[in-house]
């Protein structure tokens, strides 16, 4: 493997390893706050139990997000420095708030949370842990600004003096709708998984017949929670689906293996094998207007296919071509202004031309067979975005129905009367993961070969180290990565297998 695939690789199992602590967070930390209403307003002392118990299971959690998200950050420097330098300025900006802001709020309310139950009124603490949820989701809302703009880069633009993405509209960095659609998928997408864990567990404690009426609660709360929380993660996936067909149609077209644009409305392809070699997918099962509509939202506009828009990006290199050789004059006579609206007038497609520094340093000189490779290239991998997208929407469909039955079970007090749907709700203990982590896949795999969306070609983002430095801290991540990870299923156990009785203590005599 080379320097980039390396550092590609470094960073994607550092990012989804955090990632199986970021969801759970996301879904407990509101949870909490709901069963603390609950016992605020009823006065009930099981609610209080509830929420103490499942905040310790929070609490380990947020300390490994917490211990395994920092590190992320620091790869930027040390395997991402060019992307940084090139980009920092409008990246820089939501990661900064996201700690100044969202970190510290989180930090401080959950040392409350924990520590202020004697020390506090019900009111006072309940407002802590609401105060812990926002912070919570709004560490979330930043990171996937940011994120979103490596997406879809709005408010900046390239500066030809400094060689670097400047903002130049900072309300349009953090409304972009692609970032908005991302954050309200996502976090979603952590509040299924906390309600599949707080079911799944509670689950368990019903088929080991221990802590009944405590466990039948938990159970009502998550799958209430939880099923409107799966109907929302389709319906906002829906909105994610139409921002990428807008500003991301290879995207589109590769988790579709849609090799040739189709008439108006596309179908989408329930099931088919994607053939790399032919450049068609057998076997297609087809629902018709179904992709046209979450792409377009309309039912005359085409949804480009993968060949046409190799072809598009072929003609946006060759015009990328007219800024790179322009920006190389300009070095030359910084005070020409006809260069500079030259530049203007093609920037937009630089870094299409960018592309062929994979292939020629001296791109300028890069001939159409070269040109035809780079665009070759826009092509991400083809079968593992369509097979990861349809096994994350099966799941999401799943959960729905999951939720919905123990709603249904909840409503009618039978929770605890159905031993085969326990095993189902305690074994679906992990999927949400799964669907999780199928999620930033397509997410990001699918961006290929971009860092910056039509801006910065992965392959030049990348620090000017050696293959040896990556190999030996991605070998001292996964090592470290996977001890941490053994502590924290340690942890859960342990903390499970005691149950809600380890964290019970004497309410609270402070004054309302």
């Amino acid at each position: 493997m080379d320097l980039v695939e390396l550092s590609r690789l470094q960073f994607a199992v550092t990012a989804l390893y955090h990632f199986i602590f970021v969801p759970l967070t996301l879904g407990l930390s509101i949870l909490l706050g709901i069963m603390e209403t609950v016992y605020v307003m009823t006065g009930r002392e099981i609610w209080r139990e509830m929420t103490k118990f499942w905040g310790i299971l929070f609490g380990i959690n947020f300390a490994m997000g917490v211990a395994t998200g920092i590190t992320m950050e620091f790869q930027f420097g040390t395997n991402w420095a060019y992307y940084s330098q090139y980009v920092g300025d409008v990246f820089g900006a939501p990661l900064a708030i996201e700690g100044l802001m969202a970190f510290f709020l989180e930090a401080t309310f959950v040392g409350l949370f924990f520590f202020a139950w004697d020390r506090l009124s019900k009111i006072q603490h309940l407002v802590a842990t609401w105060l812990l949820a926002i912070g919570t989701n709004l560490s979330a809302l930043w990171i996937l600004i940011a994120n979103g703009w490596m997406q879809y880069p709005v408010g900046a633009r390239f500066n030809a003096d400094t060689m670097r993405m400047e903002v130049t509209d900072f309300m349009a960095v953090l409304f972009n709708p692609v970032a908005q659609a991302k954050f309200v998928h996502t976090v979603s997408a952590g509040y299924v998984t906390g309600s599949i864990f707080v079911l799944a567990i509670s689950a368990w404690y019903i088929l080991k017949g221990r802590n009944l009426e405590f466990a039948k609660r938990s159970m009502t709360v998550a799958a209430s929670f939880g099923l409107a929380s799966a109907l929302s993660v389709v319906v906002l996936g829906d909105e994610s689906g139409y921002t990428a067909g807008e500003n991301q149609k290879m995207k589109i077209a590769a988790i579709e293996a849609m090799w040739h644009t189709e008439p108006a409305p596309a179908a989408f392809t329930v099931f088919g094998l994607p053939n790399l070699k032919t450049h068609t997918t057998e076997f297609e099962v087809k629902v018709p207007w179904v992709l046209g509509l979450i792409a377009t939202r309309s039912t005359d506009r085409q949804v480009p296919g993968i060949t046409e828009l190799v072809d598009e990006a072929k003609v946006r290199i060759a015009d990328g071509l007219v800024a790179y050789r322009t920006l190389q004059e300009i070095k030359r006579d910084p005070q020409d202004s006809q260069l500079r609206d030259t530049l203007e007038a093609h920037v937009g497609n630089l870094g299409y031309a960018l592309l062929l520094k994979k292939i020629r340093p001296d791109i300028e000189n890069a001939s159409q067979a070269q040109i035809d490779e780079a665009a070759a290239s826009t092509i991400p991998n083809v079968p593992v975005l369509f097979w990861s997208f349809r096994l994350m929407v099966g799941l999401g469909f799943f959960f729905i129905a999951l939720f919905a039955y123990s709603f249904w079970l909840s409503a009618r007090r039978r929770l605890d009367r159905y031993r085969p749907y326990l095993w189902v709700a305690f074994l679906s203990l992990p999927l949400p993961w799964i669907a999780a982590e199928l999620g930033w896949i397509v997410a990001e795999y699918g961006r290929q070969p971009w860092v910056i969306e039509g801006v910065l070609p992965t392959a030049l983002g990348v620090s000017s180290t050696s293959t040896g430095n990556v190999t030996f801290s991605l070998l001292g991540f996964a090592l470290f990565y996977s001890a941490l990870l053994v502590v924290d299923l340690f942890l859960l156990r342990k903390y499970i297998r005691l149950g809600p009785e380890a964290a019970s203590s004497p309410a609270p005599a402070a004054a309302e």
